[in-house]
């Protein structure tokens, strides 16, 4: 997924040149650009916006006062020509100050700093998730509680699903694969009409199936395509 970016400035030439940066990195795509905070806040409050690049000195609301007014704003980083808003600037947490003109490398030093800290979060967003999720299966009388990171993973057997659990475990339970498929997370990756596995528990894999703790998955020839492209990039 790309960073969506709003260009926030009151000066076309500056505008362009942000956007000209912003083309050239391609984790990042302009979903806005506009010349004033009040469209600026229609833009945020209509659409998902991860990166704000926001001039200061702007008719009717400066850029700190904008940025004080918005609920929950998204990472932000100034752009502007006067030094002298930068400790006030800090008090508000932004990314960074870029001052006028702006050279594509210092504004890449700021676009670095952006993607590791996405990165550091995203990965700590990641943790919580799995350590935390878990399913409640019912097989027979007994309800299981299953925590989603412990899956290895699940194989369909027609109205039921059996799902490997590490230490050897398993549940059937009646559930469709399908249905099942829509509560797991990013981790997980439908290989076969009648497997999902857990990708952080891949041992080996060849061309023509995988292997889980011993056992050997088959790719299905209708998601072969899908599933050598995710295995491709650990190459």
């Amino acid at each position: 997924m790309k960073v969506k970016c709003l260009v926030v400035d009151d000066e076309p030439l500056a505008r362009e040149l942000i956007e000209n940066h912003i083309s050239k990195i391609p984790a990042l795509e302009v979903v806005g650009s506009c010349d004033n905070a009040l469209k600026a806040f229609e833009i945020i409050s209509s659409q998902e916006v991860d990166l704000l690049f926001l001039d200061i000195k702007m008719p009717n609301i400066t850029g700190i006062d904008f940025l004080r007014t918005i609920k929950n704003p998204p990472k932000t980083i100034f752009t502007t020509a006067y030094r002298d808003y930068a400790l006030e600037s800090y008090d508000l947490e932004v990314l960074d100050y870029l001052l006028k003109p702006i050279t594509f490398e210092r504004f890449f030093k700021a676009i670095d700093r952006f993607l590791r800290l996405k990165k550091k979060n995203d990965n700590s967003i990641k943790e919580n998730e799995s350590t935390e999720e878990f399913l409640l299966l019912k097989s027979g009388s007994k309800y299981h509680k299953v925590f989603i990171e412990e899956i290895l993973f699940i194989e369909s057997l027609k109205d039921y699903i059996k799902v490997h659990v590490i230490n050897d475990k398993r549940i059937v339970t009646k559930y469709k694969i399908s249905d099942i498929e829509e509560k797991l997370n990013r981790d997980f990756l439908r290989v076969h009409r009648s497997y999902i596995i857990n990708t952080n528990k891949i041992s080996a894999f060849t061309i023509n199936d995988i292997e889980i703790n011993s056992i050997e998955i088959p790719i299905g020839a209708s998601y072969k395509e899908k599933v050598i492209s995710f295995l491709n990039q650990w190459k």
